[in-house]
């Protein structure tokens, strides 16, 4: 398990107790804060970057734009970034802030008004006059409305919608950094409203950040709508139920503030109804297991999914994933990755010397070679063959016919399958539409070796749905039968 390789500065009772008081004496309606936004924003204070990312309506700019502002305060440099995914959601949200934004924060010591074409806001603070320049910073060509100044301060709310792309001279978030190079005191602050899991804006930032540490400080937090003080209990009871079914994907990202992904899903139902599908145990003995293998290449994992089916194809059960990093391991080590998960499939699964089919990628023949002399070898009990490969949008349609008809589940185990299946999703692109996407920003690997061990049942399993043979009932919590 990852850990925070960088820690936030510890928590001073007597500066939160003073933060307190100047709350308290503010002419801004603040509601109390809480120990988590308190601890949070002092932090902030402290830290090169801070970040925070969560459910809507959690607060996470109010705190941002009190933060930004105590620091363009006693901040060394005179220009400062604000933006959002426009120019317009960056003044509204930083500059206005229902109030609480910094025009506010700032009232009769500022003004609006133009530096060099941009929308500014001009602040007279204990160290001279601050420069905020406001831009969007959405489309491609944003990164050319903040060139040629050098910033201190940069704040960005909704930073997943900023753009971003490998190229340095055209990515707004990396132009942006790189106009800090010269600031003498840099600082980031970023919010977010939770994306895709696989989103870049983790991969290549937020997260990598969090576990392999910033020099200077990184302060991270996670809110919800519950961490907001400002919104009484009954009135997040009513947006709460406005929101219906509390497994759906809108809930989990809005209320909860869980990384996943709403638009454009394959397996909307798995999304929708995500811990519907859960179940603590198998309902009874299954009578067949199918394993599959997808290879992953250096940017990706090997992903290894066990499936078990139930007597008469009444139900199917995900029972175990396990995904295994590709990068710097040899076919030998692959070969010992492959032996641990059948051993550990027939262990769970009491699956003594039953065999077990399984279903690899046919992409890597030589791979699978590997596997075959390791079976024979050791003497595993599996038969090893290509998988089925039928085309996508067929295995699409056959995994939403049995989730919808109540034949699918998965065990714990075996998380990580669902995770990517409810978040894979279509190719927006003219012309693209019914393709499933595969750009690194779903575990597509997960997705295609748990097809793999569905798809060589496809045509009973659909003779069996058409037929109305009806699944076996299964109690979610317990996984029995009832």
């Amino acid at each position: 398990m990852q850990t925070q390789a960088t820690q936030t500065p510890k928590y001073n009772p007597a500066i939160a107790a003073g933060l307190s008081k100047r709350m308290a004496e503010a002419t801004i309606p603040y509601a109390p804060f809480s120990y988590k936004q308190k601890k949070y924003i002092l932090g902030a204070l402290g830290s090169k970057m801070t970040v925070a990312e969560g459910a809507v309506r959690c607060s996470k700019t109010v705190m941002h734009c009190l933060i930004f502002a105590l620091l363009l305060e006693i901040s060394p440099d005179k220009i400062h970034l604000a933006s959002g995914s426009s120019q317009p959601n960056a003044k509204l949200n930083i500059g206005d802030c229902n109030g609480f934004g910094l025009e506010y924060l700032f009232r009769g010591r500022c003004r609006w008004g133009k530096y060099k074409d941009n929308e500014a806001l001009f602040v007279n603070t204990k160290k001279g006059q601050k420069i905020v320049i406001f831009a969007g910073g959405g489309k491609a060509d944003s990164y050319k409305k903040i060139l040629g100044n050098s910033y201190g301060i940069w704040m960005a709310t909704e930073i997943n919608e900023h753009y971003d792309c490998d190229d340095s001279k055209t990515s707004f978030i990396k132009v942006a950094m790189a106009r800090q190079i010269a600031a003498k005191d840099p600082r980031i602050i970023w919010d977010l409203n939770p994306s895709n899991p696989r989103a870049s804006i983790y991969t290549d930032y937020i997260d990598k950040y969090r576990y392999d540490g910033l020099l200077g400080g990184y302060n991270y937090e996670h809110f919800t709508i519950a961490d907001n003080n400002a919104i009484s209990e009954e009135r997040k009871q009513e947006i709460i139920s406005q929101y219906g079914d509390q497994s759906s994907a809108w809930y989990r990202r809005d209320i909860l503030g869980e990384r996943c992904t709403c638009e454009g899903l394959c397996y909307q139902i798995l999304a929708d109804k995500y811990n519907d599908f859960i179940i603590a145990e198998l309902p009874e003995v299954p009578v067949k297991m199918v394993v599959g293998i997808d290879f992953g290449g250096n940017g990706s994992a090997h992903s290894f999914t066990c499936t078990l089916f139930g007597r008469g194809y009444r139900w199917i059960c995900v029972g175990k994933a396990r995904r295994v990093e590709a990068k710097g391991l040899d076919p030998t080590a692959l070969d010992d990755k492959f032996e641990e998960f059948i051993n550990d499939c027939r262990e769970k699964f009491k699956w003594n010397d039953k065999a077990i089919e399984v279903r690899c990628d046919s992409a890597e023949q030589t791979l699978i070679n590997g596997f075959i002399t390791r079976n024979a070898k050791h003497h595993l009990g599996c038969i090893i063959k290509n998988a089925c490969k039928s085309a996508i949008n067929d295995r699409i349609k056959l995994i939403l016919k049995l989730a919808g008809k109540g034949y699918l589940y998965w065990l714990e185990d075996a998380k990580t399958s669902l995770d990517a299946m409810s978040s894979c999703v279509y190719d927006i692109r003219p012309g693209h539409e019914d393709e499933r996407l595969d750009n690194g920003t779903t575990d597509i690997d997960d997705v295609d070796s748990t097809e793999y061990t569905i798809e060589p049942d496809m045509q009973n399993l659909l003779r069996v749905i058409e037929t109305s043979i009806l699944p076996l009932k299964v109690d979610k919590l317990k996984g029995v039968r009832v």
